[in-house]
């Protein structure tokens, strides 16, 4: 008898391993969603970069030790003490809300990793405080701890709302003119000016921009900047932020106000050429070498040797030590009586009385006659 082969004996083969396998599937299934859940959390715990301190309090003078794990291998980092600023929230007024001139540099190891020593020194602003953390060169990264300045005073930070949402409403510009100083190289500084209005239904108390200035391809630099004030629902108010830019800037920049995550406005800024300072160079390149051209001739004219009537004024007699040594000239015997005798014939004919024509002796003598007159 021939054994037939079909689907219906297919199937019947086939049913067993169907069965074991919808019977494992099941189980795999909640371990295998885990996992796939699990890997992109534990990668995001590992990338996020964190910040430990050695003292939560300290006063002014004082030294902390500030570590931190989970950064960008090799990256160059800056540690700062900042004032209105909690972990949560970050640093409200940006740097310029940090103690700047005590803050300090540290570059991670290829783990990642980094232990650097921090002077305690105040804030410009009151604490709440923290230490704040930064990359300085590629990818942005930050991270806050908080920390106590003794002895530092202390305010609620300014609260923000969420229910807010402000528009720019009309085009922005910069006020503001450079002075005689900008032309020598010092940095130039303008008001952002722009009207902004609430259109969510909650007010925004102290608002936070973000100024961004960017030159050429180069990626913007973005600066908090708090306006003080509220902003009522349906309501506009103007504001204006300060710009500045560093030491003998000159070019095309462009100037970018952000609000949260969104850039609300760019405004172009054509900055002229510190003239004054290619004026002063050329200056010094100029007087520079003359002076010391002219104390090098000063030089040399008191050092030179003097030579042998260099400095005899018209009609002053050499004196002995300039006539000695030279040939002494000699004058013929004969030539010197002619002139003495000529000096005696001047001097005899000088005290000679003087005759007119009309009274010489010989023209007033009477003519002899012919007929015997002597």
């Amino acid at each position: 008898m021939t054994r037939r082969t079909g689907p219906e004996t297919l199937r019947r083969a086939a049913s067993p391993a169907r069965l074991l396998t919808l019977a494992v599937l099941p189980a795999l299934l909640p371990a295998l969603f885990l996992s796939v859940l699990a890997v992109p959390g534990a990668r995001a715990a590992e990338s996020a970069p964190t910040v430990s301190l050695s003292k939560k309090e300290a006063g002014k003078g004082g030294e902390i030790t500030v570590s931190g794990k989970g950064w960008r291998g090799e990256a160059l980092l800056m540690l700062l003490i900042c004032g209105q600023a909690t972990p949560e929230r970050g640093v409200i007024g940006g740097t310029n809300s940090c103690a700047n001139g005590a803050g300090r540099a540290v570059t991670t190891d290829e783990k990642g990793a980094f232990s650097k020593k921090l002077p305690v020194a105040e804030p410009p602003e009151p604490c709440p405080c923290v230490v704040h953390v930064a990359t300085v060169t590629g990818e942005q990264a930050s991270a806050d701890a908080a920390f106590t300045v003794a002895g530092h005073p202390t305010a609620e930070p300014p609260r923000r709302t969420g229910g807010g949402k402000l528009a720019v409403l009309a085009a922005t510009r910069l006020e503001g003119d450079s002075s005689l100083l900008t032309w020598f190289g010092a940095p130039p500084a303008r008001r952002l000016v722009f009207t902004v209005g609430n259109l969510g239904p909650a007010p925004v108390e102290d608002p936070v921009f973000e100024i961004g200035t960017a030159h050429g391809v180069y990626a913007p630099q973005w600066e908090e900047r708090q306006w003080r004030g509220t902003v009522a629902p349906g309501a506009r108010a103007r504001i204006a932020l300060p710009v500045e830019l560093s030491a003998g800037a000159h070019g095309d920049y462009q100037i970018s106000l952000r609000y949260g995550k969104k850039v609300l406005a760019e405004q172009p800024w054509g900055v002229g050429r510190p003239w004054g300072v290619t004026l002063f160079w050329v200056l010094l390149c100029l007087v520079v070498p003359a002076a010391v051209f002219r104390i090098g001739m000063a030089v040399v004219d008191r050092i030179r040797p003097r030579t042998v009537g260099a400095h005899r004024t018209a009609g002053a007699r050499p004196g002995p030590a300039v006539s000695k040594g030279l040939p002494r000239r000699t004058t013929p015997v004969a030539r010197t009586a002619r002139s003495a005798a000529a000096a005696d014939a001047d001097a005899t004919t000088a005290v000679l009385p003087w005759f007119t024509p009309d009274s010489a002796p010989s023209e007033n003598r009477p003519r002899p006659t012919t007929k015997g007159q002597a």
